[in-house]
């Protein structure tokens, strides 16, 4: 016989356990390892994913051009706007002159605001793992607010200017775009390849890599059914995605517990109403478009860093 208060202390048991997985997933959600720490038993190897093209690609279709991509309406009554992510996404994509291939670092972050509140929406689980990427975006900003700073000549500004982030900063200098941040920050010796530091380069990393988590998942929302007719569900596809773009980088205590919070995602017809979409017909042409800037957003970035061999910084 099991007496009631023997039940609740194994309940409060379980529960402390999950709240204790959580957090620690919040602490780590972003790639902090590489993987030279995996392959013992307690860290197992997933080599699903790693790109190193020495050729950025071409982009897109319009992704990159000057050509009006199709028409993407706000849907009202929420902070995630598709149409403002596709317009700092495709204003990132340098086009002129010396910054053919590159990404411009301002618009670049604004994406990164629209992506937090795309994350944000998804429930309290995913939100605390977007706090940890807000983190990274103000990490780069305050920095790029501090080289055009020490460029002017001011290395005494106030820092109040470091607490309230404004586009000076990121419009001119050496955090003009990621290129230019990374060949600043390699000239200046800021940047670690044998342990970890705050360098906007390493900082970009993890960004670039959740980036591609949000991409991949993406994808497979937008994708068709399997051969039985079954639309997978979005907590699979997340989970599909993490295993290719963030679990080669995560220790294995951290991976396991990372499937709590694919167990809590919304149902796909949450995921739809994002993109103000009823149907998957009508979801499919929208994320595409989304999903083809991403792809030569993230294939920039990964070709600069490739150049650079950033790609395992600590």
């Amino acid at each position: 016989m099991v007496f009631p208060r023997k039940t609740r202390l194994r309940r409060c048991l379980k529960l402390s356990a999950i709240l204790a997985l959580l957090v620690f997933i919040s602490s780590l959600w972003l790639p902090q390892v590489g993987n030279k720490d995996c392959g013992n038993t307690w860290q197992p190897c997933l080599s699903f994913y790693h790109q190193t093209s020495e050729h950025p690609p071409a982009a897109l279709k319009w992704a990159g051009s000057d050509e009006d991509p199709p028409t993407i309406k706000d849907c009202p009554g929420q902070e995630f706007q598709a149409r403002l992510l596709l317009m700092y996404l495709r204003s990132s994509l340098s086009k002129s002159g010396d910054d053919e291939d590159d990404v411009l670092l301002e618009p670049y972050l604004q994406s990164w605001d629209q992506l937090l509140s795309f994350m944000n929406s998804l429930g309290t689980m995913v939100s605390f793992f977007s706090q940890k990427v807000k983190k990274k975006v103000t990490l780069v900003q305050e920095l790029s607010l501090k080289h055009a700073a020490e460029a002017d000549g001011k290395n005494n500004a106030q820092h109040s200017a470091l607490q309230k982030v404004s586009s000076s900063g990121l419009n001119r200098g050496a955090f003009r775009s990621i290129r230019s941040m990374v060949e600043a920050e390699l000239k200046a010796g800021v940047v670690n390849f044998s342990q970890r530091t705050d360098s906007g380069c390493r900082t970009l990393l993890r960004l670039h890599r959740s980036l591609l988590w949000l991409k991949l998942m993406l994808e497979g929302l937008a994708g068709g059914p399997d051969a039985d007719g079954r639309y997978k569900t979005p907590g699979e596809l997340s989970r599909d995605a993490y295993k290719v773009a963030l679990a080669p980088y995560h220790h294995w205590v951290l991976r396991q517990a990372a499937e709590l919070v694919f167990i809590a995602l919304p149902d796909r017809q949450y995921f739809l109403q994002l993109v103000c979409a009823q149907h998957q017909e009508e979801a499919t042409p929208i994320m595409n478009i989304i999903i083809q800037a991403l792809t030569v957003v993230h294939q920039r970035t990964q070709h600069i860093l490739a150049q650079h061999n950033m790609l395992e910084l600590p």
